[in-house]
């Protein structure tokens, strides 16, 4: 069953945007009492069928929802510093959410390459992921930020974690991170993050992680953490 995007499925009725529409009547060719899948991003799924097909603004009438579709104990904020290569990014995020992700902050490191993203184009890749894998929770989308104001911004309970390639002894993911808790992970550009951004992290509670002996491309990183904070708290 196809999942659409409104803005609301609290009510028992639901208009589709004009593109949602589009895609659902023109290219799926959905007619009168067709059924769908339908969430606005906050975690409630529900399912739908047709009563007015209409291309431009299809109206649906909603037959079940489920406000704990998939709920999780958790939530994962992986803060990456974007590559380079904006494929790089894209790639990660798409992937990021299919495996399970809340929130994404683009940082603007000391040695960081890109500063500047298209945050449009990367809403709509999060959104196509979410569809695509069947998430009733969009994730947030969040900079791109200088990384000295985004540490200053977290809140002292989640579990902060940093990831770099240098300095003192870390400990692995398995060590650190403890199942069911928030989680903010730092993955930083090409070059690394400085010595005073890590000084600056580590004084402000983040523990340092190592993701094994491999070198990491920035976004391998980002997608190896996702995927590890995911496993450890699989049942």
């Amino acid at each position: 069953m196809h999942l659409f995007l409104t803005d609301d499925t609290t009510g028992p009725y639901a208009t589709l945007s004009p593109d949602e529409s589009k895609h659902c009547i023109r290219v799926l060719r959905m007619g009168l009492g067709s059924e769908l899948l339908l969430t606005s991003g906050d975690g409630t799924m529900c399912r739908a069928r047709v009563i007015a097909p209409d291309d431009r603004a299809c109206e649906v009438e909603i037959i079940e929802r489920d406000t704990q579709y998939q709920a999780r104990p958790f939530r994962l904020h992986l803060a990456v510093a974007p590559t380079k290569n904006t494929a790089r990014l894209e790639w990660f995020i798409e992937k990021a959410v299919e495996i399970g992700i809340d929130q994404i902050t683009l940082l603007v490191c000391q040695h960081s390459e890109r500063a500047k993203q298209n945050t449009d184009r990367l809403q709509k890749i999060i959104d196509s992921a979410m569809k695509q894998s069947l998430k009733a929770l969009r994730p947030q989308l969040q900079g791109p930020m200088p990384i000295m104001d985004f540490l200053h911004s977290l809140p002292s309970s989640t579990t902060k974690l940093v990831c770099y390639c240098s300095g003192q002894e870390r400990q692995t993911l398995r060590q650190v991170y403890q199942p069911g808790h928030d989680a903010v992970v730092l993955i930083g550009p090409e070059g690394d993050f400085s010595p005073q951004e890590i000084s600056t992290a580590l004084g402000l509670g983040f523990q340092p992680v190592t993701l094994g002996s491999c070198r990491l491309r920035t976004e391998t990183a980002a997608l190896y953490a996702t995927t590890a904070i995911n496993f450890i708290n699989e049942p």
